[in-house]
């Protein structure tokens, strides 16, 4: 299981059987789970007095205990389709942020045995990715990934099955909807919804000004001035969008660099051969691979799904439980 931010991706036997958002919609007077996933989603920023949406995790940790777990017991139940394909004695591995505490590992582990796992094994989400990507992380060979989800960005050096070198920021993708749900209040005085930010991001968000002929089209954005709240219509194109996304982008940058300047000589020439894989949602922002390449002189490889790394690494090391070292 991958429990991010944004999404929460469930594996078995290979095969992934839940891909929903980390949306849970709770009734305000019980409490008790209305929606999950998709139909949460929907309602979120859109509900009444009698009805909260609630995100569980914010910058990749458990942010409201109570409500993750609702939400974890719900996705659970999605992949019942006729058959027990859980038994009581479930066996669960779960990524988690690199820079997670005790305490916040705790919480990941409560919720998840809480929700019906029996045996739940925790495991960074970098190294999660480097499994789920094929890479052979036993090998003694260095290997940097770059994991930029929902909530956190998570920066590893991997070797002989462990972490050599780590960063974990508590930037990424939410961050730069926050940036854009800025920029627009500022320099179109338009409100925009969280929701809509994210569309703005996925239609024309760049980490470059020119992107030549991959460049998309502008985006019509509707909403209200933010001073009268009269309805407004703003075309948004790629080369703001990456002017205001600047400052969290040279953030991560940056977290690279100190990533790389913690490397030991010979595991930074394994990285500069092999170059540095990207995973997650964020490395899909256009443009993302070529700055850092051009800013850092080393090859950047957005991962072939970047989306699902971190669960399909948790799929290949719950099929291996022996051979992975686990946290906790």
């Amino acid at each position: 299981m991958d429990l991010g931010t944004a999404n929460t991706i469930i594996i078995s036997d290979n095969k992934i059987l839940v891909d929903e958002p980390s949306v849970v919609a709770l009734d305000r007077r019980t409490d008790k789970m209305i929606a999950v996933g998709d139909k949460a989603k929907m309602m979120y920023e859109k509900t009444n007095a009698d009805i909260r949406t609630v995100r569980p995790l914010r910058d990749g940790v458990i942010a409201d205990f109570n409500a993750c777990e609702q939400m974890m017991r719900g996705m659970i139940k999605m992949v019942h389709t006729g058959r027990r394909l859980f038994s009581p004695s479930m066996r669960m591995v779960i990524g988690v942020p690199s820079g997670s505490t005790e305490v916040e590992l705790r919480a990941v582990r409560d919720s998840a045995e809480h929700a019906g796992g029996r045996e739940v094994y925790l495991i960074y989400e970098p190294m999660a990715a480097a499994i789920g990507i094929g890479l052979d992380v036993l090998a003694p060979e260095g290997n940097m990934i770059v994991d930029i989800g929902g909530g956190s960005t998570e920066i590893a050096v991997i070797s002989l099955g462990g972490i050599v070198a780590d960063k974990s920021l508590r930037i990424a993708g939410d961050e730069l909807t926050a940036d854009i749900q800025d920029y627009m209040s500022r320099q179109h005085n338009m409100k925009v919804s969280e929701r809509m930010a994210e569309r703005i991001k996925i239609h024309v968000g760049s980490a470059l000004t020119d992107l030549g002929e991959d460049a998309p089209e502008d985006y019509v954005v509707h909403g209200p001035n933010r001073i009268t709240s009269l309805p407004m219509t703003v075309p948004v194109c790629y080369q703001e969008i990456a002017h205001c996304l600047e400052k969290t982008i040279a953030r991560i940058e940056t977290a690279v660099l100190d990533a790389l300047a913690e490397t030991p000589p010979e595991l930074y020439a394994d990285i500069v051969h092999n170059g540095i894989y990207l995973t997650g949602g964020g490395a899909l922002l256009r443009g993302l691979d070529k700055r850092l390449q051009d800013k850092i002189n080393i090859p950047f490889h957005v991962a072939e799904d970047p989306l699902h790394s971190v669960a399909k690494g948790t799929g290949i090391a719950l099929k291996n439980i022996h051979e992975f070292t686990f946290l906790m």
